[in-house]
This record gives C-alpha cells, sequence and structure tokens, in this order.
C-alpha cells in the first residue's frame, strides 16, 4: 500500500507542477487590450500589458519605463528605471535609461548613468566610444575626445567609432 501512496502523491504533485508551469507562461491579452478604445487609453492599456508580460525583464521594464517618461508620466517610468538598477543592472541598462534622459533633454541625469555605464567596465572600447560621442554632442568635445581617443587606441579600423563621432559632431542623431 505504501508504494500506491507515494506514486499517487508523485503524480500529484507532477500535475501540480505542470498546473503551475502553464499559469506562469502569460502569453498576453493579444490586440484586445487596445481595441474599440481612445488612442490615449489604448495606449497606457498596451504599456500596462507590456509591463506585464514583460515579467521582470530589465530591457522590456526599461522601454516601457522610456513611453511612460516620455509622455510625462515621469514618476511611473523612474519606477522602472529604479526597479532595473536596484536588481542587478548591467552597463546597457544604465546605457538605455541614459537614452531616454538624453531623449528628454535631462543631460546630466543622462552623463550620470552613461559615467555609471564605464565605471562596469572601464575598458569597453564600444561604451567608450558611446559616451564620447554622447559628451561631443552636448557640447563637452575636450571629454568626448578623450573616450573616443581611449576607443580608438584599442580598435582603430572600427568604422563605427567614427561613425559616432561624425553624429555628434554633425548633429545627426544616433540610432
Amino acid at each position: 500500500m505504501r508504494p500506491i501512496l507515494v506514486a499517487t502523491i508523485a503524480a500529484a504533485s507532477l500535475l501540480l507542477g505542470v498546473s503551475i508551469g502553464f499559469a506562469a507562461k502569460y502569453k498576453g491579452a493579444g490586440i484586445e487590450v487596445i481595441r474599440g478604445k481612445s488612442d490615449k487609453d489604448a495606449g497606457y492599456a498596451a504599456l500596462a500589458e507590456a509591463e506585464h508580460v514583460a515579467n521582470g525583464g530589465s530591457w522590456e521594464l526599461v522601454a516601457v519605463g522610456r513611453v511612460y517618461y516620455l509622455t510625462g508620466e515621469k514618476a511611473r517610468g523612474q519606477a522602472l528605471f529604479d526597479f532595473v538598477t536596484n536588481g542587478k543592472p548591467g552597463g546597457t541598462d544604465f546605457e538605455r535609461i541614459a537614452d531616454v534622459y538624453a531623449e528628454a533633454g535631462e543631460n546630466d541625469k543622462a552623463s550620470a548613468l552613461y559615467e555609471r555605464m564605464l565605471a562596469i567596465d572601464p575598458k569597453d572600447d564600444s561604451s567608450q566610444a558611446l559616451v564620447g560621442a554622447w559628451y561631443m554632442r552636448i557640447g563637452q568635445r575636450e571629454k568626448g575626445e578623450a573616450l573616443l581617443a581611449r576607443a580608438l587606441e584599442r580598435r582603430p579600423s572600427d568604422s563605427g567609432y567614427y561613425v559616432r563621432a561624425a553624429e555628434s559632431l554633425l548633429g545627426v542623431a544616433t540610432r
């Protein structure tokens, strides 16, 4: 009788585990989340759904936070940025949030996060080129050139680094 009880408990546990697994894999509401709503209501409904399906992913939450931040819901966007940076952020998390601040015209906030990105991996030449171009774009050419020089010292044949410099000096938007 004991083996039957053990098998029954094991089967029930397996069934419960599979059920929980399926429930955890939420696939999203689909188009119905926005259908029939005004642009504003649909947009915020889409953001809420995006936050829900992001499931804590840093890139995804920064993307949601970006839209909140740039549409005037700065506190809500900032809360998502803080959630990401209070976890285990990587350099690219700081970069994406800094990009939002730059887009919003908040250069001091952007610079601070770009610097945090550089601090994570001070030898990352692609980050040096990106931040160097940023500083040149906002009128801090000397600081920008110093970072770009470090990047080009490591990879003088990376055409992307020269493109970043050209964009920042000629006023061409990046991305």
